[in-house]
Protein backbone atom coordinates (compact mmCIF):
# COMPACT_ATOMS: atom_id res chain seq x y z
CA UNK A 1 0.00 0.00 0.00
CA UNK A 2 1.38 3.39 -1.01
CA UNK A 3 1.67 6.31 1.26
CA UNK A 4 -1.62 8.16 1.93
CA UNK A 5 -3.61 5.52 0.11
CA UNK A 6 -6.98 4.81 1.63
CA UNK A 7 -8.23 1.23 1.53
CA UNK A 8 -10.58 0.74 -1.43
CA UNK A 9 -9.97 4.26 -2.76
CA UNK A 10 -8.24 5.58 -5.84
CA UNK A 11 -4.48 5.46 -5.34
CA UNK A 12 -2.76 8.84 -5.42
CA UNK A 13 -0.43 9.53 -8.34
CA UNK A 14 3.10 8.30 -7.97
CA UNK A 15 5.99 10.69 -7.67
CA UNK A 16 7.06 9.78 -11.22
CA UNK A 17 3.60 10.55 -12.56
CA UNK A 18 3.60 13.92 -10.81
CA UNK A 19 6.98 14.71 -12.39
CA UNK A 20 5.71 13.70 -15.85
CA UNK A 21 2.70 16.01 -15.48
CA UNK A 22 4.89 18.89 -14.33
CA UNK A 23 7.26 18.36 -17.27
CA UNK A 24 4.34 18.27 -19.72
CA UNK A 25 3.09 21.62 -18.38
CA UNK A 26 6.62 23.06 -18.57
CA UNK A 27 6.97 21.89 -22.19
CA UNK A 28 3.65 23.52 -23.07
CA UNK A 29 4.76 26.73 -21.36
CA UNK A 30 7.96 26.69 -23.44
CA UNK A 31 5.91 26.22 -26.61
CA UNK A 32 3.74 29.18 -25.64
CA UNK A 33 6.79 31.38 -25.05
CA UNK A 34 8.25 30.33 -28.42
CA UNK A 35 4.93 30.69 -30.30
CA UNK A 36 4.43 33.68 -32.61
CA UNK A 37 3.32 36.79 -30.73
CA UNK A 38 0.20 37.19 -32.87
CA UNK A 39 -1.03 33.72 -31.85
CA UNK A 40 -1.17 34.47 -28.10
CA UNK A 41 -4.22 36.81 -28.03
CA UNK A 42 -6.28 34.24 -29.97
CA UNK A 43 -5.79 31.61 -27.26
CA UNK A 44 -7.93 33.40 -24.67
CA UNK A 45 -5.35 33.15 -21.90
CA UNK A 46 -5.78 34.88 -18.56
CA UNK A 47 -4.23 38.35 -18.54
CA UNK A 48 -1.62 37.47 -15.93
CA UNK A 49 -0.43 34.50 -18.00
CA UNK A 50 -0.31 36.53 -21.23
CA UNK A 51 1.72 39.23 -19.45
CA UNK A 52 4.13 36.61 -18.06
CA UNK A 53 4.61 35.17 -21.55
CA UNK A 54 5.25 38.64 -23.01
CA UNK A 55 7.80 39.33 -20.28
CA UNK A 56 9.55 36.00 -20.90
CA UNK A 57 10.04 36.99 -24.54
CA UNK A 58 11.83 40.18 -23.54
CA UNK A 59 14.18 38.61 -20.98
CA UNK A 60 17.73 38.07 -22.20
CA UNK A 61 19.38 36.81 -19.00
CA UNK A 62 19.55 33.02 -18.95
CA UNK A 63 18.85 32.63 -15.22
CA UNK A 64 15.98 35.10 -15.28
CA UNK A 65 14.49 33.37 -18.31
CA UNK A 66 14.58 30.00 -16.52
CA UNK A 67 12.74 31.51 -13.54
CA UNK A 68 10.19 33.19 -15.81
CA UNK A 69 9.59 29.95 -17.74
CA UNK A 70 8.92 28.19 -14.43
CA UNK A 71 6.55 31.00 -13.41
CA UNK A 72 4.63 30.66 -16.69
CA UNK A 73 4.34 26.91 -16.06
CA UNK A 74 3.10 27.59 -12.52
CA UNK A 75 0.40 29.90 -13.86
CA UNK A 76 -0.60 27.28 -16.42
CA UNK A 77 -1.26 24.66 -13.75
CA UNK A 78 -4.45 26.55 -12.90
CA UNK A 79 -5.96 26.34 -16.39
CA UNK A 80 -6.96 23.55 -18.76
CA UNK A 81 -3.98 22.94 -21.08
CA UNK A 82 -5.83 20.96 -23.77
CA UNK A 83 -7.32 23.91 -25.71
CA UNK A 84 -3.93 25.62 -25.71
CA UNK A 85 -2.16 22.45 -26.84
CA UNK A 86 -4.75 21.90 -29.59
CA UNK A 87 -4.41 25.49 -30.85
CA UNK A 88 -0.60 25.28 -30.90
CA UNK A 89 -0.74 21.92 -32.68
CA UNK A 90 -3.15 23.32 -35.28
CA UNK A 91 -0.86 26.31 -35.90
CA UNK A 92 2.16 24.02 -36.23
CA UNK A 93 0.27 21.77 -38.63
CA UNK A 94 -0.74 24.75 -40.78
CA UNK A 95 2.86 25.95 -40.86
CA UNK A 96 4.05 22.49 -41.93
CA UNK A 97 1.45 22.39 -44.72
CA UNK A 98 2.50 25.84 -45.95
CA UNK A 99 6.13 24.77 -45.99
CA UNK A 100 5.25 21.59 -47.90
CA UNK A 101 3.31 23.61 -50.51
CA UNK A 102 6.24 25.99 -50.86
CA UNK A 103 8.72 23.13 -51.36
CA UNK A 104 6.42 21.51 -53.93
CA UNK A 105 6.21 24.76 -55.90
CA UNK A 106 10.01 25.11 -55.76
CA UNK A 107 10.50 21.58 -57.05
CA UNK A 108 8.07 22.18 -59.92
CA UNK A 109 9.76 25.48 -60.81
CA UNK A 110 13.17 23.82 -60.95
CA UNK A 111 11.77 20.88 -62.89
CA UNK A 112 10.11 23.21 -65.42
CA UNK A 113 13.32 25.15 -66.03
CA UNK A 114 15.45 22.02 -66.36
CA UNK A 115 12.92 19.76 -68.11
CA UNK A 116 11.70 21.92 -70.96
CA UNK A 117 8.56 21.11 -72.96
CA UNK A 118 8.02 17.65 -71.42
CA UNK A 119 7.93 19.12 -67.90
CA UNK A 120 5.62 21.92 -69.08
CA UNK A 121 3.22 19.36 -70.54
CA UNK A 122 3.26 17.31 -67.31
CA UNK A 123 2.67 20.39 -65.19
CA UNK A 124 -0.15 21.63 -67.40
CA UNK A 125 -1.80 18.21 -67.26
CA UNK A 126 -1.46 17.93 -63.48
CA UNK A 127 -2.79 21.41 -62.75
CA UNK A 128 -5.31 21.64 -65.57
CA UNK A 129 -3.53 24.71 -66.88
CA UNK A 130 -5.12 26.13 -70.02
CA UNK A 131 -2.56 28.88 -70.76
CA UNK A 132 0.58 26.92 -71.67
CA UNK A 133 2.00 29.77 -73.76
CA UNK A 134 2.37 32.03 -70.73
CA UNK A 135 4.05 29.20 -68.83
CA UNK A 136 6.42 28.52 -71.75
CA UNK A 137 7.29 32.23 -71.89
CA UNK A 138 7.99 32.34 -68.14
CA UNK A 139 10.09 29.17 -68.30
CA UNK A 140 12.10 30.59 -71.22
CA UNK A 141 12.72 33.85 -69.36
CA UNK A 142 13.77 31.99 -66.19
CA UNK A 143 16.11 29.77 -68.22
CA UNK A 144 17.68 32.79 -69.90
CA UNK A 145 18.02 34.45 -66.51
CA UNK A 146 19.85 31.40 -65.11
CA UNK A 147 22.20 31.24 -68.09
CA UNK A 148 23.08 34.93 -67.91
CA UNK A 149 23.57 34.82 -64.14
CA UNK A 150 21.69 38.10 -63.68
CA UNK A 151 18.56 38.14 -61.56
CA UNK A 152 15.79 39.93 -63.42
CA UNK A 153 12.86 38.42 -61.50
CA UNK A 154 11.78 35.86 -64.10
CA UNK A 155 12.43 32.97 -61.72
CA UNK A 156 10.29 34.63 -59.05
CA UNK A 157 7.48 35.27 -61.55
CA UNK A 158 7.61 31.65 -62.63
CA UNK A 159 7.56 30.52 -59.00
CA UNK A 160 4.52 32.68 -58.22
CA UNK A 161 2.70 31.35 -61.30
CA UNK A 162 3.51 27.74 -60.35
CA UNK A 163 2.46 28.33 -56.73
CA UNK A 164 -0.83 29.88 -57.82
CA UNK A 165 -1.51 27.09 -60.31
CA UNK A 166 -0.84 24.44 -57.68
CA UNK A 167 -3.17 26.24 -55.26
CA UNK A 168 -5.85 26.40 -57.95
CA UNK A 169 -6.09 30.20 -57.84
CA UNK A 170 -6.07 30.64 -61.59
Amino acid sequence: MRRRELPGGIPPPTKTELKRRAQAVQDLADRLIDAPAEAIPDLGLPEKLADAIALARRITSRGALVRQRQFVAKLMRGIDPEPIRAALDAAASAARQDAARFRRAERWRDRLVEGGNLAIAEFAAECGLADRQELERLVGAALAERKSGKAAGAGRKLFRRVRDALAGDR
